[in-house]
């Protein structure tokens, strides 16, 4: 780990904690009837795959969603808005004030499976809590719906290793998803799980000498 110049983060279950669940209840509320399987914890499925993968736009996905509605259901642009972001559980202040502080020692990135919807809403509004912008805490981004692919497409990493100018040797990617990490590990990159409940700040205590 004496190497590593980048910290490459995961945003959903490392940075921001979610919750699949509560997406799947609000979405159903509103009639669509395939929520449970269109949504998973990690990787995606039809529309929302789609929606993540920048193969359609946001308002294809409203509209197709509408479509599966039941009943014929009129539903606004802010009722499926809001059912998407209550994936989102928050970001507590102390992990992004553990992002500032190993900006210091660190070049920061983020690698994210997420969609415009999310990322220009709620995830915005997260980073805004310190009065700062997403921009302050990363030395850049890479997400999924504008890579136009999903961790873990080996086309993801690859595009981030170009995007952000990126040496796989000299990068510790943190995902909670091993498959995911499985993914990077395959073209150079160090890796380290993030469990469910962990604190990536304790856990990079314990793997980065020169960050105690």
């Amino acid at each position: 780990m004496n190497t590593i110049k980048n910290l490459l983060f995961d945003l959903g279950g490392v940075i921001m904690d979610i919750e699949r669940e509560r997406c799947v209840e609000a979405l159903t509320k509103l009639g669509v009837e395939n929520a449970n399987e269109m949504l998973g914890l990690y990787v995606q499925s039809g529309d929302f795959m789609r929606l993540e993968n920048g193969s359609i736009t946001a308002a294809e996905f409203r509209d197709s969603l509408r479509r599966q509605i039941k009943d014929g259901r009129s539903v606004s642009d802010d009722e499926i808005d809001s059912a998407l972001n209550a994936f989102l559980i928050g970001i507590p202040v102390n992990r992004l004030r553990a992002l500032r502080q190993l900006r210091e020692k660190y070049r920061i990135y983020l690698l994210s499976n997420t969609n415009p919807i999310m990322f220009y809403s709620e995830i915005a509004r997260q980073f805004g809590k310190e009065g700062k912008s997403i921009d302050d805490y990363f030395d850049g981004q890479v997400v999924s719906f504008l890579a136009k692919s999903n961790k873990p497409d080996r086309k993801i990493f690859e595009y981030a290793i170009e995007h952000l100018a990126i040496e796989p040797g000299e990068t510790l990617f943190l995902d909670d998803s091993q498959h995911n990490l499985d993914a990077a590990a395959e073209l150079g990159f160090a890796t380290v799980l993030v469990p469910v409940g962990a604190e990536f700040e304790e856990i990079l205590r314990h793997t980065l000498p020169a960050w105690k």
